[in-house]
């Protein structure tokens, strides 16, 4: 009987100790160059582990879908995901909750930019003069690359894009959107305001090349959301921890490479909006 309760004691230290050490895994949607997203994200996961006492990984992600089907298979527990991701990916894994955006993230803008060639210039109305030239999107999962520009471009035409322009294409992220357009590959893009900026302030945009024509009104865009769960995995409590920790983001270089001014708490609810828009254009079912 003793060796048996021995034995019993010594499974459940070793599973014990395999609980705690098990790897609490994240991911976010590749819309920027790989490098730099990596730059980004082994910094979050060093400050993720001091503060939740747990490993935390980062693995990167070929594309938006790919994030996607990693949180549904529960590869990742944790994920920044876009809008429409967040969206897709809250749908198909029951109780999943989105945790934090950024501050700047609740009214959040696609830019509209093409080649100076164009002759189009900044104004606060649509650019119709888009209509015939060639048209690059980001992703096709990105809801400021996808979604949110490709909602106003059939507001305004009434048409799908591939109505609309001379050629459609997808360049797979906003750094590549941008990119694409300043070399006249592409005379037309979409992408996200942040992005740019940070591109601008890099010194990788030449203004002589390319510039914003246009500025969508805003939206609700990027944010954390965390598997339903998780809890069951890590320990009662655990999503409210890894809230309070990115909530707790205070480090101003950690900020600077989102970049973000600081996180704030979000919900479910918060991205209503962009669930009615995918449903509209046909993204979500």
């Amino acid at each position: 009987m003793s060796r048996k309760l021995g034995l019993g004691l010594l499974f459940l230290l070793i599973f014990a100790g395999n609980a705690v050490a098990k790897d609490f895994v994240f991911t976010a949607i590749p819309d920027e160059d790989e490098t730099r997203l990596a730059q980004r994200f082994d910094k979050v996961a060093a400050y993720l582990a001091k503060e939740l006492g747990v490993p935390v990984r980062y693995i990167p992600v070929k594309s938006y879908a790919a994030a996607v089907t990693a949180f549904r298979n529960n590869q990742v527990q944790l994920a920044w995901f876009g809008g429409l991701s967040g969206v897709r990916a809250r749908r198909l894994v029951p109780g999943s909750k989105a945790l934090a955006q950024g501050q700047e993230d609740r009214f959040f803008t696609t830019f509209f930019i093409a080649h100076a060639s164009t002759g189009l210039k900044p104004g606060e109305a649509f650019p119709e003069k888009i209509a015939g030239l060639t048209f690059t999107f980001g992703s096709k999962g990105s809801t400021s690359g996808r979604l949110m520009p490709e909602f106003h471009i059939r507001k305004w035409f009434s048409k799908a894009p591939s109505e609309v322009f001379s050629r459609v294409g997808f360049s797979g992220n906003h750094s590549r959107t941008i990119a694409l357009v300043q070399s006249g590959a592409y005379l037309v893009g979409a992408v996200n305001f942040k992005v740019w900026e940070n591109e601008m302030k890099a010194g990788r945009i030449d203004p002589d090349k390319v510039r914003v024509v246009w500025k969508t009104p805003p939206y609700p865009d990027y944010h954390w959301t965390i598997r339903g769960d998780a809890d069951r995995a890590f320990g009662a409590g655990f999503s409210a921890r890894v809230k309070r920790a990115l909530l707790g983001i205070k480090d101003p270089a950690l900020l600077a490479s989102f970049p973000r001014k600081s996180f704030v708490a979000a919900k479910n609810s918060d991205y209503e909006p962009i669930l009615k828009v995918g449903k509209s254009i046909g993204l979500i079912d």
